[in-house]
């Protein structure tokens, strides 16, 4: 006999419809399952048929044959078991079941309860779009999969309780869709725990309000981490269409937890500098996304950025051009998406104390600049600030008064935001660092003055076009965090100023 039904399956981060089909014929016994499967896909025989036998079936001793159409696009995980144990026990006659409209997902133990797996919010969301009324889920992914509108959600637990739910025994709850709204838990690092350190305070600002790439370069202590880290307080608000993006990378990734719906912060992650280039942009023998994807529509922090290997900083300077990162292997090339703010933090030599004020640097000139020399100058060339952080004084520190808290800064982040959202509006652009090139003139208006002024700074800095195009898009977010909508001088002065660091440092030790 023959029989049908749905499922789905992934590819990048969207999902895709699968037919399984399964026929059950005579001859020597045998389970064969064809439709490219990798071997998670060809281990599933194991694990149902002992889930069968284990939920009181039997299992068919006849020629098995399973196929996952469309038969040209690989199949991967264990995603799916539980339409493979159904569509046998339909196909072998045991239950009957009309689920012709309904896509079921999820792995099997061996006893038959049905565990949690990667990428169901793509999947269901891909169901929806392709007409499915209804999608079985294993009960752990209920939460993800809850916030897709349009489609109805059955968190399944085992096996019986699905086959007493299709046969109309003891039906199933669906899940209550889970309504968008914005995290307004309090946060446990604060702007105000940070003393001194008000020109680095003022470029984080800058670089939140446009979603710039900065770097931090200072004196071991100096407080490059700490405002790293506090930099997420002052994140613009997440749309319901970035926290929807967000969560499919992290579904496919399986770094979501069983009650995670949707992402409502924006991420941050900071991986170890031990981490290999396929670790940061993604990659592996099944490609999955990398750090850099996990950071969507948020923050990756380097910190000690000089001990990465060169082949893993290389490997960002397409993805932070582009905003996305493809992966080609030979039987399938991927794209995901990784609109990114990188934030880069390093010390300026060796010891760490090149130019501290009062504490002498033990590191020789070549040492220095073979230390420098670890970041590219293209890697460079794509950071839109370079900010010194200079050691505190002790006058600050022990001062009793609380500097500005994240909440005022993030008000006049989101209200910068604001405008942008404004000026973008159906355009696909979603902040000032995202301006393509060819539309830099219309977003970007400049006073005759002010535009002297960066004539002059880039004849006699020997700015590329690349370092042109994002010294303006700073300058724009600047005036945007002012409420002007032309970009005068003092907001071009101030994005230069933001440029220069890398000269001080990378073409001064050129020379040695």
């Amino acid at each position: 006999m023959f029989f049908q039904l749905k499922s789905m399956g992934l590819r990048g981060i969207d999902g895709f419809m699968v037919d399984v089909e399964a026929d059950i014929s005579q001859g020597l016994p045998g389970f064969d399952v064809v439709g490219l499967p990798d071997t998670a896909v060809r281990e599933s025989r194991d694990r149902v048929r002992s889930a069968m036998k284990n939920a009181g079936f039997t299992y068919p001793v006849s020629r098995i044959t399973v196929n996952l159409a469309p038969a040209d696009i690989k199949k991967e995980g264990s995603v799916y078991d539980l339409p493979l144990f159904l569509a046998l026990l339909c196909a072998s006659g045991q239950i009957r079941a009309n689920v012709q409209d309904a896509a079921f997902l999820g792995e099997l133990s061996l006893q038959g309860d049905v565990r949690p797996v990667r990428g169901v919010l793509p999947m269901v969301i891909a169901a929806r779009d392709n007409g499915l009324k209804e999608v079985f889920v294993p009960a752990g992914n209920r939460a993800e999969a809850a916030v897709v509108d349009g489609i109805t959600v059955y968190p399944v637990n085992n096996v019986v309780e699905l086959l007493m739910h299709l046969l109309g025994q003891q039906p199933i709850p669906p899940v209550e869709p889970i309504p968008f709204c914005r995290d307004v838990t309090a946060n446990a690092v604060d702007f105000a725990d940070v003393m001194g350190q008000e020109a680095a305070r003022r470029a984080m600002e800058i670089a939140a309000a446009g979603s710039h790439n900065i770097l931090l370069i200072g004196t071991p202590g100096s407080g490059k981490s700490m405002l790293a880290k506090r930099l997420p307080t002052i994140l613009p608000d997440m749309t319901r269409e970035e926290a929807l993006e967000c969560t499919k990378i992290h579904s496919i990734a399986g770094t979501l937890s069983s009650d995670s719906g949707l992402l409502t912060r924006r991420p941050f992650r900071s991986p170890h500098h031990n981490i290999s280039p396929q670790g940061l942009a993604g990659g592996g023998v099944i490609p999955r996304p990398g750090e850099v994807s996990l950071a969507h529509n948020g923050v990756l922090f380097l910190d000690e950025l000089p001990e990465f290997t060169r082949a893993a900083m290389e490997s960002l300077r397409q993805p932070l051009e582009d905003d996305r990162v493809t992966i080609s292997r030979v039987s399938q090339s991927l794209s995901y998406p990784c609109s990114i703010m990188l934030v880069a933090a390093m010390n300026p030599c060796p010891c760490g104390y090149y130019g501290h004020p009062t504490r002498r640097c033990t590191c020789s000139p070549q040492a220095v600049s073979r230390y420098l020399s670890k970041v590219s100058g293209p890697l460079l060339d794509r950071i839109d600030l370079h900010i010194e952080v200079p050691p505190v004084e002790y006058e600050q520190l022990a001062d009793h008064r609380k500097a500005e808290a994240s909440a005022s800064i993030l008000e006049r982040v989101n209200k910068a935001r604001a405008i942008q959202q404004a000026r973008f509006a159906n355009t696909g652009v979603t902040c000032n660092a995202r301006i393509p090139t060819s539309r830099l003139k219309e977003y970007c208006a400049v006073t005759d003055h002010a535009n002297s002024v960066l004539k002059g700074a880039f004849e006699r800095m020997g700015l590329s076009a690349r370092a042109y195009d994002r010294l303006l898009k700073v300058s724009r977010t600047i005036a945007d965090l002012d409420g002007s909508e032309v970009i005068d001088t003092p907001h071009i002065a101030e994005a230069i100023q933001y440029r220069s660091l890398d000269r001080k440092y990378w073409q001064t030790r050129q020379g040695l």
